[in-house]
């Protein structure tokens, strides 16, 4: 079967950065997307950031400017590049891969942020 596994999570100081990677270990496909989300306590998940095989991204607009998505296609591998981090950016982050209309999920990884 076809699992992600995120790791890069921490607690780190306001204003500090961290790098989220999310790999798909059992998979012999590209996703055609993928993307990170989070959830903090209390809130809906939302979507952070999305990757398409092409290398077209999104950005929440919460985020824009401060974080960044790349991936490797050939490993089936995401990157989230978080800089300037804020308190409101602690959640869990998960990432997700899009393969022919079916979402795969991470278990997620937890970010906190002091401030």
């Amino acid at each position: 079967q076809v699992q992600l596994a995120e790791s890069g999570g921490g607690l780190v100081q306001a204003g500090g950065s961290l790098r989220l990677s999310c790999a798909a270990a059992k998979t012999i496909f590209m996703f055609n997307a993928m993307a990170w989300y989070r959830q903090a306590p209390g809130k809906q998940r939302e979507l952070v950031a999305a990757i398409t095989g092409g290398g077209s991204t999104n950005y929440a607009d919460s985020v824009k400017g401060r974080f960044t998505i790349s991936r490797d296609n050939a490993r089936n591998t995401v990157f989230l590049q978080m800089n300037s981090l804020k308190s409101e950016d602690t959640a869990v982050y998960y990432c997700k891969g899009l393969f022919r209309g079916y979402a795969y999920w991470g278990q997620g990884t937890q970010v906190t942020v002091s401030s």
